[in-house]
This record gives structure tokens, sequence and C-alpha cells, in this order.
């Protein structure tokens, strides 16, 4: 039966499956009947459904351990309420611990047993190298002089994680046959590398004997003493704990960065507050740090230090596996969901400041682009006499600079950069704003949802920058004839009112809506094209997307750009004018043909495509650099201060199945039990006897290989 009533599971949920759905991916599956109720086999749910031990051969031992998890009656039926109950499980909020505790749950009686630990234990790959004392002190602590005591789940979750220091202690203990308290190097490094594996990152595996020559302080050359060896392996546990005194000295310090490098001094005075950290694991941290530093540099480094990125390269990227991905984007997007309002207001503000600047430094750069397009797209194609003032756009980038200078090329850009603000500002804040509310549980967005969040970001920038966009327009085209006095900003907008400042605005919508819902989601696909392998984007990839995602939104989305401009700017003699959106289409294409529609097409890519690059490329920095944490989603494919990020689609990909009939909770299914190998050690055996390929290496492969896993590449430090 399932563990006590009392202590069901408290989970937060992030996409569990209906009933209907998994009652119908179950039915697909399940082949067998047994009064009136159809079931599965243990081995064909392992096998034709999760995908995991494929072949023959499968060590029947290891195959009955894994079938037990989702087996709890222990019948060798998985019905539908087992079948239900084990995807609730997948997505509980502590499914690792859960998952670990039906494994050695045999019986399915709620509680564990000395028999069910020492048959659990029995089986892994650590028993059949290093056997652990089951006549030990800790099993007598934890079980009792006869082996009476029930372990409850709660109780099993701290016994799991002494069990992994117990059976350390006794691997030691058996290497230190002469009982004076030394192991060898190369004993201390068969620990590390067969029983702690998990926790030992390759930086520390590859120089792990320079490490200990600069922090071992016994006068036996390579010998390790038992303080030093347990004092490495606290470490070696307790890294976010050093991350943690390493953050405190940062605030104490206010420093803004939080990369600056820490001394030692700083960090043995701060390590006092945090009573499990002692001297020496400082010591051995130094050591390790050192040993980076140089091997970066090329020379020995006089100064012992720290830097914040240094954590992450002696963990074992334990932050990068999928179980811990996993929780990241449960933990993300719970609290997006529970973000307060205030957040909210505030993290849009901020959004919005950003987007100013960043849209202010793309509109300066294209400027004199922008304006030679606006002048080839007011240039109509009829007979009047000195109509055609340009050949093309070259044409009239040549005679801008000859009869109005330099400066004529950025005729109209303060009332530009006066309406950027609002521009681009709402532009990126709203996108980023809708994609947020979007985004599913498990980080990723769905193409329509990032379409909609596009053309909301469209839509909303219309109505605070049709005023600016027809007065920059009229201040553009004003100095083509000579003969006219150009005006000033003032004057347009006296003379258009408050009514024709939103002349054109419809058109505005028909261009802006679908050039967003366009850029927006190519975009955001093309970043992730050009991320690297751990999901990161650096500056230039970053302005290739922006550059490329311009391109079809720009271009797509001429026509509309044509009729606006025709129809914000002020017709002059002998010139049709539009009555109207429609109008303007019908007349346009009755006078000029189609081609008109498309006319600074060119110049409009060649000026949208890098502006949105510059500006997109200046909105991620900024972001990047300020790093504010409003409680929110962070940015896909930016390097934090904590860590490197995989961006959606690589979490995607490691998180979840490929299979269709996955649904719900199993999507979670790898990441959860790779989980169990790389938190808890543990490992079994997959076949019954080793074949000729597996003979030259380990028997036991990891548990992640066992199931089916995909072995995933953690990032290169």
């Amino acid at each position: 039966m399932a563990p006590n009533s009392d202590d069901r599971i408290k989970s937060r949920e992030i996409s569990s499956a209906n009933h209907d759905e998994l009652l119908s991916v179950f039915n697909r599956y399940a082949h067998h009947e047994h009064l009136g109720q159809l079931y599965m086999t243990p081995n064909e749910f392992l096998q034709d459904y999760l995908g995991y031990l494929k072949g023959d051969n499968i060590d029947p031992t290891t195959l009955n351990i894994l079938a037990s998890l989702v087996d709890l009656n222990k019948d060798q039926k998985i019905t539908i309420t087992e079948f239900i109950n084990f995807e609730a499980l997948l997505t509980a909020s502590d499914s690792l611990y859960r998952l670990a505790f039906q494994l050695f749950d045999r019986h399915g009686q709620g509680f564990i047993t000395f028999d069910d630990f020492r048959y659990i234990i029995s089986a892994t790959k650590q028993f059949k190298e290093f056997p652990f004392n089951f006549d030990s002190e800790f099993v007598h602590m934890h079980f009792g002089d006869k082996h009476q005591r029930q372990i409850t789940y709660k109780e099993f979750t701290q016994i799991l994680l002494d069990f992994i220091d117990e059976q350390t202690i006794q691997t030691f203990r058996k290497f230190d046959k002469t009982n004076v308290g030394y192991i060898s190097l190369k004993n201390f490094e068969i620990i590390l590398k067969e029983i702690r594996q998990y926790q030992l990152s390759d930086f520390i595996s590859t120089n792990l004997h320079d490490i200990v020559k600069l922090s071992s302080s016994t006068a036996l050359p390579n010998q390790i003493s038992y303080p030093y060896f347990t004092a490495f392996l606290q470490l070696l546990s307790n890294i976010e704990s050093m991350r943690k005194i390493y953050l405190s000295i940062c605030a104490r310090k206010a420093h803004t960065y939080k990369s600056a490098s820490i001394t030692k001094e700083d960090f043995l005075t701060e390590a006092q507050h945090f009573p499990r950290t002692t001297p020496l694991q400082i010591d051995i941290l130094f050591a390790i740090t050192r040993v980076l530093h140089q091997s970066h540099f090329g020379k020995d480094v006089a100064n012992e230090y720290v830097d914040f990125n240094d954590f992450d390269t002696i963990s074992a990227n334990e932050h990068l596996l999928p179980y811990r991905l996993r929780s990241e984007i449960v933990d993300e997007h719970y609290k997006v969901e529970h973000q307060s309002i205030g957040m909210k207001v505030l993290e849009s503000g901020y959004r919005f400041g950003l987007g100013s600047i960043a849209g202010a430094v793309g509109a300066t750069a294209v400027y004199p682009i922008d304006l030679v397009k606006t002048r080839m797209q007011n240039q109509r194609s009829t007979s009047i006499v000195g109509e055609r003032l340009y050949r093309n756009s070259i044409d009239c980038f040549k005679k801008v600079i000859r009869h109005e200078g330099v400066f004529g090329l950025y005729r109209g850009l303060i009332p530009q950069l006066v309406g950027v603000a609002p521009e681009k500002a709402i532009k990126l804040a709203m996108n980023d704003f809708v994609r947020d509310r979007l985004t599913l549980p498990d980080g990723t967005i769905p193409l329509w949802a990032e379409v909609v969040a596009g053309g909301c970001a469209g839509a909303s920038q219309v109505t605070f920058t049709n005023p600016l966009e027809i007065v920059k327009i009229r201040l553009q085209v004003a100095g083509e004839l000579q003969s006219v006095r150009r005006p000033a900003a003032t004057e347009v907008i006296r003379e258009l009112g408050l009514r024709g400042l939103y002349k054109g605005a419809r058109a505005c919508f028909l261009r802006d809506i679908p050039f967003s819902c366009i850029y927006f989601p190519a975009y955001a696909h093309t970043k992730k094209k050009f991320a690297d392998e751990h999901g990161y984007n650096d500056p230039k990839s970053l302005f290739i997307s922006g550059l490329l995602a311009g391109i079809p939104a720009a271009g797509l989305c001429t026509p509309a750009d044509v009729v606006k401009t025709r129809l914000q700017v002020q017709a002059r003699k002998g010139q049709t004018k539009y009555d109207g959106l429609v109008d303007a289409f019908r007349k346009i294409y009755a006078e000029e043909g189609w081609r008109a529609f498309w006319k600074g097409a060119g110049a409009r890519m060649l000026r949208s495509s890098p502006q949105f690059g510059f500006t997109l490329l200046t909105y991620e920095l900024l972001q990047r650099a300020l790093n504010v944490d409003f409680q929110g989603r962070k940015l896909d494919g930016s390097k934090h201060v904590d860590q490197e990020q995989y961006s959606a689609k690589s979490r995607q990909s490691i998180i979840l199945s490929a299979n269709s009939d996955h649904v719900g909770g199993f999507h979670l299914a790898q990441a959860t039990f790779e989980g169990i190998e790389t938190r808890f050690g543990l490992a079994f055996p997959k076949y019954k006897t080793p074949t000729p390929s597996e003979s030259s290496g380990p028997t036991i492969p990891p548990l992640t290989t066992l199931l089916g896993v995909t072995p995933h590449t953690n990032a290169t430090n």
C-alpha cells in the first residue's frame, strides 16, 4: 500500500495530466485483464511504455527493484490506480526522495525494514566493490540491536544521507589496516572516484594530487589523515554553503557585481558565522582555487582568492544535472506565479527603462537608413514634373548629404529618440511580460504563445508612438524641396492637432502587429539556434539573431509601412490624396501597381534588421550587467553570476521525454531517475553477465545508462 495517509505527498504540480488523458494512455499499453480490470506487467511498463531496460539479458534483481517503484501492491500487475499514483509521484516537490523510498519499500508497506535496506544496498555497485558492514553501530542506532525498527519516509530521508557518510567512513577503516588514522593518497583517490564520484568534479579529479600537496599539513608524504579526509568530503558536500559565505561577504562589502575576488582572510572571517565550516575546509577550498587559477593563467598565482564562478568549476556541476534543472524550472515557475503585484510593477518599469536606452541606441545607429527609407517610400511614380527626386536609395543618400549636409541624415532624430523611449520600451516590456505569463511550467513556450506575445507588444506601442511617428516622417520629407521652408516639430504638432496625430494609426496597427508577431518568435528561435551547447548566447550571437530575425519581419510588412507613410505625409500640390487605409491601398495599386507596395523594402530591411540587432543586444546586455532580481523569470540564454543557464529548448531536451504517450509527470521520469544516482550515489548492474564490450571497463554502468537515459555532457568549465 501507499505511505501513510497522514504523510501524503504535498506537491506543487507543474504539468500533471488529467485523469482522462492518463486513462487513454494506460488503455493503449494495458494488454491483460484480471477480474474485469486491465493491467500491464512491470516489465511492460518499464520496457514498452517507459522505454527502459531494453533487451533480454537484464539482471532480474535490478528489474524487480525498478518494477517495485510502480507496483505498490507487489502483485506483478500495474493497474490504472498505480499508474496514476506513479504519475503524481513524479510531479511531487520531493519526488527524488519519494522515488528512492519506494525503491527500498519492497513490500509496499509504507515503511522500510532492515531486510529491505540490506537487500537494496547489497544490490548496488558500491556494495559489490566495498561491502557494507550491516552489523555496524550505524545499523544498530537506526534499526535497533535486533533490527526491529520500522523506518518511516521522513526518517528514511535522513538515514539515506547518513548512510553515504557511513559507507565512506567504513571504507576508510578498511584501507587503514593498521588503525593509525591515515590512508594512502591512492586509496583516498579510490574512495572519491568509486563512492563519492557524483560529488567529484572533473577538475578536482584531474588535479587531486596538486590540491592535496597544497592543503595537507601532514608530515607523511602521500598520506591522508582522517580529519583531512572528512574535511575534504564535507567541502564537496557543502559547496552551496561556500557560495553563501561568498555572497555574504559581497553583501557586507556592498559589491554590486558578485564576481569580485574574495581573499582567504575575508573568507575565514565570514565563515565563523557558519558553524559547519572549518578553517581546514577553507584551506582545501583555496588550494583548489589556486590550482584552478594556475591552470587558467599558466603560472603560479601569488595571491589566494576565489571568484564566484570558481564554485561551478569545483562543484560536480550538480546544478546542471537534469533533476536539478527540473527543480529550478518548477521554482522559477512558482516564483512567477506568486510574484507580487508590486514586484511586477517594478519589473515592468525596470524593463521599460532598459528598453528606452536600448531603443535609443538602436535608432541612432540606423537613423540615416530610416530617413532614406522614408523618402523613397514617399516618392510617387506619377508623371508630375520634378516629382522623381531619387533614382534609388544610394542616390537618395548622396543627394541628402550634398544638399542638406551630414546632419540632414539625422533630420527628425530628436522626436524619434523621444518616441523611441515609449515605442521600444513598451514593445520589449510587453513582449517579456506576456511571454512570462504564457510560458509553460516546464520553462518552454509554445509557438502560438510567442506569436500572441509579439502581437500584444506590437499593438501596445502604436497608441503611444503614432503621434511621434507622424511628426518624424513630416520632418524627414521636409528637406526634399529646397524652396519649401523646413518646419519645426512644434509647428507640425500644432498643424496636425490631436486627431491628426493619430492619422494612419490603423496602418500602424497593420504594420506593427504582424511585424512583432514575426520578429519576436523569430528572434527567440534564432537565438536558441546560435546558443552554445549550454544554451548560452554571447553578444555576437545576440546581434546576429536580432539581425536575421528583422529581415523577414521588416520585408513582409513593407506594404503596410508604405500605406502608413503615404497616409501620414502631407500630400503636396498635384499628389494623390488618400481618405483612409482601404482608399490608400486601392489608389496606390491603381496608379502605381503592386511594385509600389514594396518601395523601400531594401532600405527598410537594411534599417530594421541592424536596428533591432543593436536594440536587443543592448537590452539583453543591460539586463545581464545589472542582473536585478524581481523574483520573476530569468532571461533565456543569459549567463548569470550564479551559473550558466540552459535555454528553454535545452531544458526541454534534457528533461522531457519525446514520446507523445509520456503525458504529465511521465515527461519527468528521466530527470527524476537520473537524480537518484547523482544525488544519492545509487547504481545497479544492468546485465546478468558482462558482455565482451563491457569487460574492459566498469561492469556496472550508471543508473542513467541502466534506465536508457542518454547521457548529457555537463558544462565545460
